[in-house]
């Protein structure tokens, strides 16, 4: 498992399905959309009978095991989105994720739930002239979206150095609108909660299969008006379901505590999270006991669209987020690396997340948020919420919702395109740190006309 349930371990499970049984909603899924979901769903109908059903625990999945950020970033082509639904329908969407990234944190204050959640933005930084156009364009495209310079600004490398220290830095940016979140602390917790306010959640209990106001398990059959499917990178797992979305795998490292002669060295004192401009990006928190957790794709797909074994990683992926560790911070050569873990996470076709529900079948779904899931989950149970209560609403008239889903191509295509796609993108970003290239590799435009991103 990951890191995150070193200090929390899971000593127990809930209870499993004892047999069939019938209820106004079924969610499948005990991660945080689930959650949300079944959460704000008992808020406002607390007479409702709803239960969760759970493979292994809750929060196994992703939600557990993320770099915990908790960011207003989403997933997907903003011009995807509005090619259907217009460039207003995006705008509010956008400022509904950077809403989200409060609403998060005043739930978490108000339920009582302790995940180390500090609002201190996020750092992102550029270390080749190549990444340093690429971030200079992506703060402008954000502008162009309705963020304000409050939103999100650019970082000189002085300006960056006062906040951190990578020596290696030419450029940098900063958005407010990103929380350093302890991610199993906060899924837990808000299991806790939904239970208190009436959900059942059944634990070791695998979904074969979603039929119309049907869940069929290994324990038994749930029935019910209304179902929720939550699975994100596990949906390749149900019945017919293996290319809806492709599951990718992203690990994570985490070192010791840094000593004070490290971290002065390092200078993060605060708890921004530290994101780059490369194509193989990373994505990093200083952890509340002063670790630096770091993260990045290693594996990225099994073929067949197989899910990882319980969180453990390669020796390879490990070396290499150690290195690129080290690159970043070279005071940290010595440190030891404590742990190591992989999570999935779901990849649509489209590379947007999509929130979807069916009135005639009574099936709803949410996912393929990229990596990007920690906030979008609390607005997409939200979303959820409203469109199984049939409210009009402005979640539900988001451009996110009821999108048309392409689906993955067959094996071998689908193995071979992604392992393509990796291999580009390490060699667009060998090629752009070994130069002055002051644009984007030619290597990774080719490496988007195949992804489709």
């Amino acid at each position: 498992m990951s890191f995150w349930y070193r200090g929390n371990p899971v000593t127990s499970r809930r209870d499993p399905l004892p047999h069939d049984v019938t209820a106004d909603v079924a969610i499948v899924g005990a991660g945080l959309t689930g959650l949300w979901t079944a959460y704000y769903l008992k808020r406002a109908r607390p007479d409702l009978h709803i239960v969760v059903i759970e493979r292994e625990f809750a929060g196994f999945g992703a939600s557990g095991r993320n770099g915990g950020w908790l960011s207003a970033e989403l997933a997907g082509s903003r011009d995807r989105y509005a090619a259907v639904h217009g460039r207003d329908g995006v705008v509010q969407l956008l400022a509904a994720m950077r809403g989200a990234v409060d609403e998060v944190i005043a739930v978490t204050a108000h339920e009582g739930i302790e995940a180390d959640i500090v609002k201190d933005g996020m750092l992102l930084v550029a270390r080749s002239e190549a990444q340093r156009a690429r971030l200079r364009h992506e703060v402008e495209h954000e502008r162009s979206w309705g963020a304000g310079s409050a939103d999100i600004h650019e970082l000189t490398a002085a300006e960056l150095g006062r906040r951190i220290n990578v020596p290696s830095a030419v450029s940098g940016a900063f958005t407010p609108h990103c929380a350093r979140v302890q991610p199993a602390k906060l899924v837990r917790g808000l299991a806790r909660v939904v239970e208190a306010q009436g959900t059942v959640i059944y634990e070791s209990t695998e979904a074969t299969a979603v039929s119309p106001h049907r869940v069929t398990t290994t324990r038994g059959t749930v029935t019910a008006k209304h179902i929720v499917q939550c699975l994100e990178g596990f949906t390749a797992g149900l019945r017919g379901q293996r290319r809806t979305w492709l599951p990718m795998n992203s690990s994570m490292i985490v070192t010791e505590p840094l000593p004070d002669t490290v971290m002065d060295q390092v200078g993060w004192h605060g708890s921004e999270v530290l994101g780059d401009s490369a194509h193989a990006y990373l994505y990093a928190q200083r952890t509340a006991d002063g670790r630096i957790a770091l993260g990045g794709r290693g594996n990225p797909y099994r073929f067949a669209s197989r899910t990882d074994d319980h969180g453990r990683t390669q020796a390879a992926t490990v070396e290499s987020l150690t290195a690129t560790l080290h690159a970043l911070f070279p005071a940290t050569v010595d440190l030891r690396v404590e742990h190591a873990w992989c999570g999935v996470l779901a990849v649509p076709r489209d590379w947007c997340t999509t929130v979807n529900y069916d009135r005639e079948t009574g099936i709803g779904m949410a996912g393929g948020y990229v990596g990007s899931g920690l906030t979008t989950t609390n607005l997409a149970g939200r979303t959820l919420a409203d469109l199984v209560l049939d409210e009009d609403s402005a979640l539900t008239r988001l451009p996110w919702v009821n999108r048309r889903m392409r689906r993955w191509e067959p094996e071998p295509l689908r193995w071979i395109g992604v392992q393509a796609m990796y291999a580009l993108y390490r060699a667009a970003d060998l090629r752009e740190a070994g130069s002055d290239l002051g644009a984007t590799s030619r290597w990774a435009r080719v490496a988007n006309a195949i992804s489709g991103r």
